[in-house]
């Protein structure tokens, strides 16, 4: 889930930095490396379909809210992240900030299908 308002660029930076931090947890989403006929070899990419939504601010603190109330753990990206240079950093500003007060302009999940279904509940797909 990605927070509407923000400029293409973040957008598109967020769902990478949200996806790679999937894989990072749920290493099955790592496919195998690809090769061509050429013998040539490419990296791997994530097995399965990434759904991106839209969502608003109190939409990303609904959704957080529902994966924690089911016990799930999602990966978070802050407003604040945009500003630092690296994952230390990064950490450091998350851990700054009371859960209620977290500036939220991605989330991503990985779980059961009826329970990503509820927490996304009323979202749209990005377009």
């Amino acid at each position: 889930m990605v927070r509407d308002e923000l400029p293409v660029w973040q957008k598109l930076n967020v769902a990478c930095f949200l996806a790679g931090g999937l894989v990072g947890v749920y290493k099955e989403l790592a496919g195998e490396r690809y090769a061509d006929a050429s013998g040539r070899t490419y990296g791997p990419l994530i097995r399965q379909p990434v759904l991106v939504f839209a969502a608003s601010a109190e939409e990303l603190r609904l959704c957080l809210a529902r994966a924690m109330e089911r016990g799930l753990q999602p990966s978070i990206y802050t407003r604040e992240l945009f500003a630092t240079g690296n994952d230390a950093d990064n950490r450091a500003a998350v851990a700054a900030m009371a859960t209620d007060a977290l500036d939220l302009v991605g989330l991503a999940l990985h779980a059961d299908r009826k329970d990503v279904d509820k927490v996304t509940r009323g979202l749209s797909l990005h377009s």
